[in-house]
């Protein structure tokens, strides 16, 4: 058996990049994960079907995480289809990369809902369905705590607002036994940084010089989300290399 064997598990954003990892990871330890997609719909397929071959069990759900109701209705149906959740992992995010004066307030709302609002509507949803040993993770991200560069006001703005979810949602959780805790990684390697030039310029400021992979911060997840991390709560843990050091 291994260490999340009969836990069921809801991730939001689960089709790719850091998602997808954390799919991979707690299907690969043992739990039943639902997980998110909006419109990579091959991608999520093909995932759920490497994650069954492989013997592990997996649900892709179609729903963005924006449209509060097609969120709740997913994690309703995962709850009502598995009895419970033990674990929700809040990945979904989207990221805005403008000067100031190119920045419009659809971009405001719409990482407002996906990097924030959704993080609030999945929760509450799933909290009435974990019992005590519950387990929620918050994506966030060391900008949180430092920009670094130009044109992410928007994202640092919406990952700071986790950091401060995560700790009061530990303190509504808490007392029913239920863990929140908030990832925050730096520069990863996955397809949002593309760019080789971009890639080559985030490792110079990195002091090991190399970027993350997505398995090193499912690894972070899967430590949070197991039995050894009980005592862990509401803290946000950076994850970066020593980008922030």
């Amino acid at each position: 058996m291994t260490s999340l064997t009969g836990k069921i598990a809801f991730v939001t954003g689960g089709s790719r990049g850091i998602g997808a990892a954390i799919v991979r990871r707690l299907a690969a330890d043992g739990a039943t994960v639902a997980f998110t997609y909006v419109s990579a719909h091959d991608r999520a397929l093909q995932l759920a079907a490497s994650i069954d071959s492989a013997g592990g069990r997996a649900l892709p759900l179609r729903a963005d995480s924006a449209d509060a109701q097609a969120l709740q209705r997913a994690i309703a149906g995962v709850a009502t289809q598995f009895g419970r959740i033990d674990i929700l992992v809040n990945s979904a995010g989207i990221l805005v990369h403008k000067d100031l004066a190119e920045t419009t307030l659809e971009d405001y709302d719409r990482i407002a809902a996906v990097n924030v609002r959704a993080l609030f509507v999945a929760t509450q949803a799933a909290a009435p369905h974990m019992g005590e040993g519950g387990r929620v993770v918050n994506i966030g991200s060391m900008v949180a705590d430092r920009a670094g560069s130009p044109g992410v006001a928007l994202y640092a703005m919406s990952k700071a607002a986790v950091a401060g979810l995560t700790r009061g949602l530990a303190r509504d959780l808490g007392p029913r036994g239920i863990t929140v805790n908030n990832v925050q990684p730096g520069p990863t390697e996955t397809e949002i940084v593309a760019d080789e030039s971009v890639r080559a310029y985030l490792r110079a400021q990195i002091p090991l010089g190399r970027m993350g992979q997505d398995a090193e911060i499912a690894g972070l997840v899967a430590y949070l989300v197991g039995s050894e991390a009980g005592y862990v709560n509401g803290a946000s843990l950076t994850i970066d290399g020593g980008y922030v050091a």
